[in-house]
């Protein structure tokens, strides 16, 4: 007759590790979904390395180095990693008008990383949570941001000590503001323009003479 050994009963202490190894295991696993794609493009500079991830462009840019576009993956929101660059707005190709850039963006719904090249080869801007319009009243929320590559690459996240993001109308565009000084101001015609410290994002001026002339501005969203 078979001799049938009588199995040993788990522990608790084993079950507990045996569970736990389990749920390790199952946190690891992510689908192909927004999880998968912001491991893969992760804002941590010790995660990955950029030069193997760096996002397509969906049309040429006049202003960005791939260097420049490193740096920016880095600061991105978690609803951008991941996503193609798309150029919705270009002043070398749509003309240099606020009115035609608010029209580029009517029906899109991303955030919007404006850059500017001044004529003295500045290289700037900002990148706002949502498509840029009219409006009467200030908008957008914190994942905005300014950025400067001026002398060196800086980035100015929001304070929180107000909620002063974006303002447009027809005659100028204001970026950040407070005390009656803007972030990142724009004309209408996009051609002249201003930087200053301001209290939405505690930045210094993102070129050294505070009033610029533009060369090329490109709006990106992300597709």
């Amino acid at each position: 007759m078979q001799d049938y050994k009588t199995p040993k009963k788990k522990s608790p202490t084993a079950t507990v590790v045996k569970l736990a190894r389990y749920l390790k295991l199952k946190c690891k696993v992510l689908s192909m979904s927004d999880e998968l794609r912001r491991a893969l493009y992760a804002t941590s500079t010790n995660s990955l390395d950029f030069e193997l991830f760096l996002p397509d462009l969906n049309g040429a840019t006049e202003i960005l180095t791939e260097e420049h576009r490193k740096q920016l993956c880095r600061h991105l929101p978690a609803r951008a990693e991941g996503y193609s660059w798309s150029l919705v707005f270009t002043t070398s190709q749509h003309g240099f008008s606020l009115n035609s850039m608010y029209r580029k963006m009517s029906r899109i719904d991303s955030p919007i990383l404006m850059v500017i090249q001044d004529t003295e080869s500045n290289v700037f801007g900002t990148l706002t949570s949502c498509t840029l319009r009219v409006s009467d009243h200030f908008y957008g929320n914190g994942e905005s941001l300014l950025f400067t590559f001026t002398p060196e690459f800086q980035v100015y996240n929001w304070t929180g000590e107000n909620l002063y993001f974006i303002k447009g109308n027809n005659e100028s565009l204001s970026i950040g503001a407070g005390d009656g000084k803007f972030g990142i101001w724009l004309d209408g015609d996009l051609y002249q323009g201003r930087t200053e410290s301001c209290t939405t994002y505690g930045n210094d001026p993102l070129v050294p003479s505070q009033d610029f002339v533009v060369k090329t501005l490109e709006c990106w969203a992300f597709l």
